[in-house]
C-alpha cells in the first residue's frame, strides 16, 4: 500500500486496549441520498465482511424530502438492526451536530466518517485500519494529494479551487496533512468527541478545522492516498458563498490558534 504518514513523539491521550476487540462505527449523514444509500451500504458490507471487520453503520437522516429515510429503513430490514442504525432528525442541523448525535448511538471504539454519495469508496477502509494498527495513530485521513491519490469527475475549475484552498490553508495553518478539506477519516472515538467539542466551524470549513485542532492537541495522524469520485446521483453544492466562507474560516483559525 502506498501511503504518506506523519508521527510525533507525544504522550498519548488515548490508546487501543489490548484486550478490547476493535469495532468500527461508520457515521453516514444523509440528505436526499435515496439513490446512493443502497449502493454505499452494499459496498461497505461487502468490503468489511470479507475483511472480517466488526462494524455498524449509523445513518443520520435529516428529514430528506426524497424518501431517504424509507430507504434506510428497508436497508435496516435487509442487513439487520445490529448493522444498520437510523437516527432520524427533524431537518438539516449541520455536519458537526450530525456526527455528535451519531456518536451517541455508536457502540464502536473507532469511528469512520465518510460521505454517503459514493465519493468515498469503502475499499480504503481496510487500508485505514491497517495503517492505524501499524503505527498506533489517533487519526487516519484519506488524501487526494499524495502519490496514489486523485480526483475523478471534477472539472478543471473545481480541481483548481480545491488545490488552491488546501494550499492557502497549509501556508497559514501548517496543519501537517496534505488534504485539509477531505472528509474520509478514521478517529479514535474519544479523539473525535474532543475535536468536535472544540470545533467552531460549519460547512466547508468544518473538516479543515478538525485537522488543525488535531495538530493543536498533538494527536498523531496517518495519511492514506484515496481516489475521490464525484457523486453520480444528486447535486454537489459548491458556490461562491462557500469559497468566501472558507477563506474567512482560514483567517479565523489563523488568529484563533
Amino acid at each position: 500500500m502506498s501511503s504518506s504518514t506523519r508521527s510525533r513523539e507525544v504522550k498519548k491521550t488515548s490508546s487501543s486496549s489490548s484486550d478490547q476487540k476493535d469495532k468500527y462505527t461508520i457515521i453516514l449523514p444523509t440528505y436526499n441520498e435515496r439513490e446512493n444509500l443502497p449502493i454505499i451500504i452494499w459496498l461497505i458490507n461487502n468490503e468489511l465482511e470479507k475483511n472480517l471487520i466488526d462494524y455498524e453503520v449509523i445513518i443520520v437522516e435529516d428529514n430528506s424530502p426524497d424518501g431517504t429515510l424509507q430507504v434506510a429503513e428497508e436497508l435496516q430490514s435487509i442487513y439487520g438492526a445490529d448493522k444498520i442504525k437510523i437516527l432520524s432528525r427533524p431537518g438539516k442541523m449541520g455536519l458537526g451536530s450530525a456526527y455528535m448525535d451519531g456518536i451517541k448511538k455508536c457502540t464502536g471504539n473507532w469511528i469512520i466518517l465518510m460521505d454517503a454519495d459514493m465519493s468515498h469508496h469503502p475499499k480504503f477502509i481496510p487500508q485505514f485500519i491497517k495503517l492505524q494498527k501499524e503505527n498506533n495513530y489517533d487519526i487516519i485521513t484519506g488524501t487526494r494529494y499524495q502519490s496514489g491519490g486523485g480526483v475523478y469527475g471534477w472539472n478543471f475549475y473545481r480541481k483548481l479551487t480545491s488545490r488552491v484552498a488546501n494550499y492557502i490553508a497549509s501556508v497559514f495553518l501548517t496543519p501537517g496533512v496534505s488534504d485539509l478539506t477531505g472528509s474520509f477519516r478514521l478517529y479514535r472515538k474519544d479523539v473525535l468527541e474532543k475535536l468536535i467539542s472544540v470545533n467552531k466551524s460549519k460547512g466547508y470549513v468544518f473538516q479543515m478545522e478538525m485537522m488543525v485542532r488535531a495538530n493543536q492537541f498533538n494527536y498523531t495522524i496517518g495519511e492514506v492516498p484515496i481516489t475521490f469520485v464525484d457523486r453520480i446521483f444528486g447535486v454537489s453544492n459548491l458556490d461562491s458563498g462557500e469559497i468566501v466562507g472558507y477563506l474567512k474560516g482560514v483567517m479565523n483559525l489563523f488568529f484563533d490558534i
